[in-house]
């Protein structure tokens, strides 16, 4: 047996050691020559990336596939000027932007997961809870304080403090936070009107600390009191932090769980999760995607690609909810896979 090299950059969490005797399908890649497969973007996916890429590596075979995590926009535009081989992304962009990709795109769900309100309130004296219209008017600044009589009416008994809310962000280009803003707009929030915008980069109303990446907000936000953002969940589990129980379309207050997350996306279609129905859905979940080209070029690259990626999609999405994603549908996850027969 031939074992992969690995690289992994950026201080990824998670690990595969529980997981080294998960296989993967026989989908045909034979061993005649090395291939190295170079992906980069989302952080929010990063995590899960890189124990994928351990235990597949265990398996054994010629493939070496590395990930850097710079975020989903970066990861876009490596994609679109051919520099990896694969990129990921949370938010897939418009197709305008891959006119330009002579080769072709593929897009592939990976995985899906909750983006969560976490915060650092100690002595809270219970879990918070934040309607649709407060976290809302705590992002674009028109709620600056825990004690404001919004936040209050919502949680009473809860020592709220006299202090002012430190609103954590990214300032990479994130699809964790284009995610976030769609969904603010989805629900009638008014955010437009704001100014802040919907992409990969916004500008933030209410800011008070910006950090690189969700493992750069998750870690302000351990360290700060009184602060608040937006984290993909499986970091902010990671981290110990507080997370918020949020109102839903249906009006219920649901916490970020692997039970309320799979009612999300049970309660969608195949495409989005911006703001899903149903009693129990957790509000904030989003698809993370990777980003493949239809021509490689090369019939072993390309064949490298394609196992890797089946791999994700079947054994793959075994190993999610151990570290806080969400396994895909099957169904949704077969035609993933369908997807990738436009390769070559």
């Amino acid at each position: 047996m031939i074992t992969r090299r690995v690289a992994v950059r950026n201080g990824l969490w998670g690990g595969a050691a529980a997981l080294a005797g998960l296989g993967r399908p026989d989908v045909g890649f034979g061993a005649e020559a090395a291939v190295s497969l170079h992906g980069a973007g989302s952080t929010f996916s990063a995590p899960l990336y890189k124990t994928w890429i351990k235990v597949f590596e265990q398996a054994g075979d010629k493939i070496a596939v590395s990930y850097d995590a710079v975020g989903s926009g970066e990861g876009i535009t490596r994609f679109a000027i051919g520099s990896v081989d694969f990129g990921a992304t949370d938010v897939l962009p418009g197709e305008f932007l891959f006119t330009g990709v002579k080769r072709g795109v593929v897009s592939i769900p990976a995985t899906a997961g909750m983006i969560v309100l976490a915060y650092n309130l100690p002595g809270l004296g219970g879990d918070l809870k934040l309607p649709r219209d407060v976290y809302s008017a705590i992002f674009s600044g028109g709620i600056r304080q825990w004690s404001d009589p919004r936040i209050r009416s919502a949680n009473p008994g809860l020592s709220l403090p006299n202090e002012d809310i430190a609103v954590v962000v990214r300032d990479d280009a994130s699809g964790t936070a284009a995610a976030f803003a769609r969904h603010l707009i989805a629900i009638g929030s008014g955010w437009h009107a704001t100014g802040a915008g919907d992409g990969f980069m916004i500008d933030w109303p209410a800011a008070a600390m910006a950090a690189r990446g969700n493992e750069g907000v998750s870690g302000k936000i351990k360290i700060s009191e009184g602060a608040i953002g937006a984290v993909e969940y499986g970091f902010a589990k990671r981290l110990g932090l507080q997370m918020a129980a949020l109102e839903n379309k249906a009006g219920r207050f649901v916490a970020p769980s692997q039970d309320s997350g799979q009612a999300a996306l049970s309660a969608s279609d195949q495409t989005s999760i911006i703001d899903p129905t149903g009693d129990a859905s957790y509000p904030l979940v989003t698809f993370s995607w990777l980003l493949l080209y239809k021509k490689y070029g090369d019939a072993k690259r390309a064949a490298a690609v394609k196992e890797w990626v089946t791999w994700g999609l079947t054994t793959g999405q075994t190993i999610a909810p151990g570290l806080g994603y969400l396994a895909l549908p099957p169904e949704r996850a077969e035609i993933a896979a369908q997807s990738l027969d436009a390769i070559t």
